[in-house]
């Protein structure tokens, strides 16, 4: 067999394309199996998104190749959305790059920085893009420690007494996920000047600003910076996962550098698709409080099944999940949470995907309606009994 490049290494399948394997073939076999493990919003876009998308898709001079910047509505809309919603400031000419999706932005930046050898900052517990991206470009990972002592917050000055000389980029994100943890600007100026002290490129992934979270807040309010890029998405902002469509935000050289490696990948996002993402980043505040307010009664739901099952939680978190920790008398995560799949026929992520100081957590998705996580109360309450 043709062996595989070196630059995969020990990088493995995503966890949940092998998960969602494993519940498709229980699905096969008749079971109802219930998602309570994947942040994809079920909810549909705003109808006028959907109308945008099926106008111009209807246009037959709309299916050519596009621009590999994306077109200028699209740039335009998201700088008056961080405008509007962050009082962020950002040039839709020279400081936004719309993406096919944050997910694909980071890898592009880092192909577009990282050498062989060079040292990346990953919390812990965190995405696994982060590290899986960061390895393939082939630098090597440097875990910082997210804990409730900490308020899920890095340490600054336990990282500032580290060797970070070799240290080029740092990736956070807040409002956080798995965690819930929402960061204020007076912790983003600290997060700035430690990135410019030790001559570190920030990456601050920021998707869920808007779920649950009266106050939306950008790495990015203070100006823009040379240390600092901020990727941001539609995805669960406007319920439009599948659709792919996110952005970069930072000074014009950092935009240029990725678009030097983005325009060598892909050949630019369907204009029909454009042209929906900015109908969508202009709709009113009632979009988001409609959307969440959904979410609320979900987050109900899914408080009574984590004191179902004896977990704890804090009230305080923002975002698409709520992070749990398991009772003590759980030995081992990964095995509860499978019996759970099978013996309640209920998916539910454990946190050691996301790093080993999850390892005594679980993450629920608020992405399934309220009926599923009625069932799913059912469902545990007969599961426990037996």
């Amino acid at each position: 067999m043709i062996q595989t490049a070196e630059r995969l290494g020990n990088v493995k399948e995503y966890y949940f394309s092998k998960k969602l394997r494993e519940i498709a073939a229980l699905k096969a076999q008749g079971k109802n199996i219930l998602n309570l493990g994947i942040g994809s919003p079920d909810q549909m876009p705003d109808e006028t998104v959907i109308a945008k998308l099926n106008e111009a898709a209807a246009n037959p001079k709309n299916h050519g190749y596009q621009s590999y910047k994306g077109i200028p509505e699209l740039r335009i809309a998201f700088s008056g959305w961080y405008k509007k919603h962050f009082n962020v400031a950002l040039d839709p000419e020279t400081e936004i790059l719309p993406l096919i999706g944050s997910k694909e932005g980071i890898f592009h930046i880092a192909m577009t920085y990282l050498n062989d050898g060079d040292q990346v900052l990953v919390p812990n517990p965190g995405y696994p893009t982060y590290a899986a991206a960061s390895k393939l470009a082939g630098a090597q990972l440097t875990y910082y420690d997210l804990n409730a002592e900490s308020n899920w917050l890095p340490d600054l000055d336990k990282l500032n007494a580290q060797d970070l000389s070799r240290v080029k980029i740092m990736w956070v994100n807040y409002p956080n996920m798995p965690t819930g943890k929402k960061a204020d600007s007076a912790f983003f100026e600290e997060l700035i000047a430690f990135a410019a002290q030790n001559n570190i490129l920030l990456c601050n992934d920021n998707p869920y600003a808007f779920i649950l979270n009266n106050e939306p807040c950008s790495l990015l309010a203070s100006g823009v910076h040379e240390h600092v890029i901020e990727l941001n998405s539609l995805s669960k902002s406007h319920n439009m996962a599948g659709w792919r469509i996110g952005m970069l935000g930072a000074c014009k050289e950092h935009v240029d550098n990725v678009l030097r490696f983005k325009s060598n990948l892909d050949s630019g996002m369907f204009l029909p698709t454009q042209l929906a993402g900015a109908q969508a980043l202009g709709l009113s505040d009632a979009w988001y409080e409609n959307l969440n307010s959904e979410y609320r009664r979900r987050r109900l739901l899914a408080a009574d099944l984590l004191k179902l099952l004896g977990c704890e939680y804090d009230d305080n978190q923002v975002g698409l999940f709520i992070w749990a920790k398991v009772p003590t008398q759980v030995t081992n995560v990964e095995e509860w949470m499978d019996e759970i799949l099978y013996g309640a026929e209920i998916f539910i992520t454990p946190g050691f995907v996301f790093g080993s100081n999850g390892a005594r957590y679980i993450r629920i998705s608020l992405c399934s309606t309220q009926e599923d996580f009625e069932l799913a109360i059912s469902r545990v309450s007969k599961f426990l009994a037996a």
